[in-house]
């Protein structure tokens, strides 16, 4: 299974949820690919954002090695599912998608089992604290994103 990991900007929400993917991948049962994209492409080619990469290293993860990209057309043939940070992003992919990909595109933490039609909240503008509970509710949605996999749903 490939998954896309969907925030606004790839800098900070979709890179900490592609980095816990990565990180719990070996764990899985069912075998996959992440990667992540941001719906705007103004950061495109740089490194998640240094509050970001911290709170990943704090956590234990290194995300530093991931570089910013905008979601293409062909990434909706390419992933089997696409899973987006909140709502804005997840109907801005609605509209740019084919209809045959609008059914794998969802909200991550809704998808995950972590909060029904919950956001991934944006830090950008926030504290450390925020950076930090960003990524702790990335690597929730990774546990249940192992568990979704692994019961075939």
């Amino acid at each position: 299974m490939n998954i896309l990991f969907v925030c606004m900007g790839n800098i900070c929400r979709s890179p900490l949820l592609e980095g816990w993917a990565a990180h719990r991948r070996s764990d899985s049962a069912v075998p996959y690919t992440v990667d992540s994209a941001g719906t705007g492409g103004w950061h495109a080619g740089q490194p998640p954002d240094p509050r970001a990469i911290a709170a990943g290293q704090r956590a234990g993860i290194d995300i530093s090695g991931q570089r910013a990209r905008q979601v293409q057309f062909a990434d909706f043939q390419r992933f089997d599912l696409v899973l987006c940070a909140d709502r804005a992003n997840l109907a801005e992919l609605r509209l740019l998608a084919p209809s045959a990909a609008r059914g794998r595109i969802a909200l991550a933490l809704d998808w995950c089992g972590v909060k029904r039609n919950g956001e991934l909240p944006d830090p950008y503008n926030g504290s450390t604290r925020d950076f930090d509970r960003t990524c702790a509710l990335a690597r929730e949605a990774a546990d249940g994103l192992l568990q979704r996999l692994a019961s075939g749903a």
